[in-house]
């Protein structure tokens, strides 16, 4: 039951509970976001432990004239809850349904469509710009978190914005995973500084001529200079000087979970007219012990069901385990190949789970490399690693290594160096939505000199080009889908750079495929065979270099060409074989994802929207067959 949440359906039925009502919508919100996250899947952790942070936040601002942006956005199931989305909350990141982020389509409370980290502060300052240059009064509010000040662009706009001295706040919701690894750093960059040679031979000359010529009273002084010492340090590495010399008013810490007192610290931040950050630990995963045990584990979960109170989410009875998934079958080839060669590192950008990698890192830790969500970082340290002889593979989300395209190019294609880039969740990756799926990064990577750029149609392949990526004496990339990696679409032949195979002859239509769609492909053209069309189906493997004369082979031989990939279709493969086959005269069409990425849903549902399934496959090449 939860009453309390029943009676809101906007922020002003929030302001109309007392104070000690607060912790007990809290208890009912963590409920609610348990039992749906628990049907539908998602972001559990993270939202878990901001609720009395949103409760707090929309009890003391007036959204949505007052702006709240959320970095990441995976964290506001709460907000959605108490801005007139009771209703639909169900059907979170479901067809049809709620997006698991903020979208300013679904409602005016979400001030900006996010999905990315490390991006709300700027966004926030950028409006609070807007709202000076127009004149106006209202707060503008940014949360951050869950490791994005490891991200450097949210330190790049904090500098910026104390320097404007704009008003504006930011929350930090310190999860002891996000900002003590960045203070810790300094910590241990300030310690070296006061270990190194001279410094301490300086030290040891005072503290020996104090006990020489004052032996009464030079141990006093030495324990004074001690004090001093850790004091300086203690100084400089605290977060209150840490932001304070960006230009930040320092407020905290705050209890996180102690929802008075954040409606008071809230009260006093809205209440001074320059940059704030008001710094506040939570505990990720609050209220369910499970996720609190594991806040990596239950960061983002599948749909499970709830098997008792305090229990973990659970595999619901019945249902069959699934194969191993992509990115599970990489980290186990690379882990293997680390054996096999000293040289071999990973590196990745806060995804060490999410990529495959974690069993690499418990084997190898001296050559695992997680740098936090910085991307751009992560890729110019893999080309620094090439530099010194190793062979490193950066395993970075599609989505995500879009951020370093400028580092790709500078810092790995230009100087050709031997880099592997693991590019994850290509394609269509389902529930988590348009921000997330992986349509780009063939586009972006053939513009790329140097680069060979290639895409398993299973876990075999998947193994043979990564052993022939890190054979290769320049940069390489790979990309493969979330989910699930056949063993064999169909029987391995050898890999060789720039070659695709035929795995089925035809006489009237070549299908082009490439990666994950090459099964869906074989399929359909079994069922044109039912109809009447013979069907060539060729896995293409690599898209650069392509191999033009298999393209141009099978063009001329049937006169019909259908491309079938999982990125867009502006440069991606359609593009390609339609600059290759310019001014030939045959009939070229694509399938592919377009400019309307798909909302949230299943994969296999996206991809039916997509015509990316066997269907859908099917349906275009009788189309083309006709001439259209």
């Amino acid at each position: 039951m939860t009453p309390l949440l029943d009676a809101i359906h906007s922020p002003a039925d929030l302001k109309k509970l007392s104070r000690a009502d607060l912790p007990l919508l809290a208890a009912e919100i963590r409920a609610e976001i348990i039992r749906v996250v628990s049907q539908t899947g998602g972001h559990l952790a993270s939202s878990l432990g901001a609720v009395e942070l949103i409760i707090a936040l929309h009890y003391v601002l007036n959204a949505p004239e007052d702006k709240i942006v959320f970095d990441v956005g995976h964290q506001a199931y709460a907000h959605k809850l108490l801005t007139g989305r009771r209703n639909r909350f169900a059907a979170l990141r479901q067809e049809g349904g709620l997006s698991g982020f903020p979208r300013r389509a679904e409602s005016l409370y979400d001030a900006a469509d996010v999905g990315h980290a490390s991006t709300s502060v700027s966004t926030a300052l950028g409006l609070a710009c807007a709202r000076d240059l127009a004149g106006l009064n209202h707060s503008v509010l940014a949360v951050l978190g869950d490791g994005a000040l490891t991200g450097g662009m949210a330190l790049e706009a904090m500098n910026h914005a104390g320097a404007l001295k704009k008003r504006i706040i930011v929350v930090l919701n310190d999860n002891n995973m996000s900002i003590s690894p960045n203070v810790g750093g300094l910590s241990e960059y300030l310690s070296l500084l006061v270990t190194r040679p001279a410094y301490v031979r300086l030290r040891n000359k005072i503290k020996g001529g104090l006990s020489q010529y004052l032996p009464a009273r030079g141990q006093r002084i030495i324990a004074t200079l001690r004090r001093i010492e850790d004091a300086v340090k203690s100084v400089f590495t605290s977060p209150s000087t840490l932001f304070e010399s960006l230009g930040f008013k320092y407020l905290g810490p705050f209890d996180g979970h102690d929802i008075g007192l954040l409606i008071d610290g809230l009260t006093g931040a809205a209440n001074l007219h320059r940059p704030v950050l008001m710094h506040v630990v939570t505990t990720k995963g609050k209220g369910h012990q499970p996720a609190e045990d594991d806040p990596c584990g239950f960061h983002g979960v599948g749909a499970r069901r709830r098997a008792g109170e305090g229990e973990a989410l659970e595999t619901p009875a019945g249902s069959a385990p699934e194969p191993p998934g992509y990115s599970e079958v990489f980290g186990r080839l690379l882990t293997a190949e680390a054996e096999a060669d000293p040289r071999v590192a990973a590196v990745t950008a806060a995804m060490s789970e999410g990529t495959g990698l974690a069993d690499f890192f418990e084997k190898f830790p001296e050559r695992s490399f997680d740098v936090g969500i910085a991307e751009q970082h992560a890729i110019t340290l893999a080309a620094g690693l090439a530099l010194g002889g190793y062979r490193p593979v950066a395993a970075i989300y599609s989505s995500f290594l879009q951020r370093a395209f400028d580092q790709l190019y500078h810092d790995v294609a230009l100087p050709n160096l031997p880099v592997v880039l693991a590019v994850d969740r290509a394609g269509p990756v389902g529930e988590d939505g348009p921000s997330h799926h992986g349509s780009l990064d063939l586009s972006y990577l053939r513009l790329l000199p140097n680069f060979t750029i290639m895409a398993p149609a299973d876990a075999a392949e998947l193994e043979a080009m990564l052993k022939l990526g890190l054979s290769l004496p320049g940069p390489s990339a790979l990309r493969y889908p979330r989910g699930p990696a056949p063993t064999q679409v169909a029987p391995l032949q050898t890999l060789i750079t720039g070659r695709g195979v035929t795995l089925r002859p035809g006489e009237q239509l070549a299908i082009l495929a490439l990666g994950a769609p090459v099964a869906a492909a074989l399929a359909a053209a079994d069922r044109l065979a039912a109809c009447g069309v013979s069907a060539a189906v060729i896995n293409l493997r690599f898209i650069k270099p392509l191999d033009r004369e298999l393209v141009l082979a099978w063009a001329a031989k049937t006169g019909r060409v259908l491309t079938v990939e999982e990125n867009s279709l502006t440069g991606g493969l359609f593009g390609a074989v339609s600059e290759t086959l310019a001014g030939s005269g045959h009939l070229v069409r694509g399938l592919g994802m377009t400019d309307e990425p798909p909302p949230p849903a299943s994969q296999k549902a996206q991809r039916v929207r997509l015509g990316l399934d066997e269907e859908g496959i099917l349906a275009a090449a009788l189309t083309l067959m006709e001439g259209r």
